[in-house]
């Protein structure tokens, strides 16, 4: 099933409709300020199951790999993870924006989604559906990125229906998306490091890129 929404002003008995969804332990493809993201509710463990499985048949990952999740600020972020002082002062400046910052979990992240180094991947893009999920729901999406077997990202609602409709119970229709990766920096250790180049640009941000 597909629901068309606004991308910039997300209809509330729309949103309503799908965090229905979420809350009923649904699998929802939704669009970001990087690409189409299949997500569920973070707090639903047989959801997150379900989302890792996904994961694996599209990615070839294994069953339970990590998955990064969506919040809806910085003081959001702050209940799932914990943020030294150089690294709030960088998100805020960076959020919301097309970045995802890897930080080390706090108790309120369900086991089920961490990884043996207890850090969580988080995301807050600049995407106004995204955000109105969240803000509705009451608590972070998990998400991992709609793409095709091959790994070419995929960037329209369609193309999910005809490849995974089998596997989501909804998809939101925000429009065409030229998907790009979020750019990653890891803000667990010491020093911040560069994972991943993607479309938010690093600026003058001091960092050590992993090769």
């Amino acid at each position: 099933m597909i629901i068309q929404l606004n991308a910039e002003h997300p209809q509330p008995r729309r949103i309503a409709q799908v965090v229905d969804v979420l809350k009923n332990g649904g699998l929802v493809a939704y669009p970001t300020d990087t690409v189409y993201g299949i997500g569920c509710d973070i707090f639903n463990k047989h959801a997150v199951e379900r989302l890792q499985n996904l994961v694996r048949e599209i990615k070839g990952q294994p069953d339970h790999s990590p998955l990064s999740f969506i919040c809806r600020d910085l003081s959001n972020i702050s209940e799932y993870a914990h943020v030294n002082d150089f690294a709030y002062r960088t998100l805020r400046r960076m959020l919301p924006g097309p970045y995802t910052f890897i930080l080390e979990a706090t108790k309120l992240v369900p086991k089920v989604m961490l990884n043996k180094r207890k850090t969580v991947g988080i995301r807050v893009p600049e995407s106004a559906i995204a955000l109105a999920l969240i803000e509705e729901l009451g608590n972070p999406v998990a998400n991992t990125s709609a793409t095709h077997p091959d790994g070419e990202l995929i960037p329209d609602p369609w193309t999910i229906e005809e490849l995974y409709g089998h596997s989501v119970d909804l998809i939101v229709d925000g429009g065409y998306v030229f998907p790009e990766p979020s750019t990653v920096i890891d803000f667990s250790g010491d020093l911040p490091q560069l994972i991943r180049k993607g479309k938010g640009p690093v600026g003058d941000l001091e960092y050590v890129e992993l090769i």
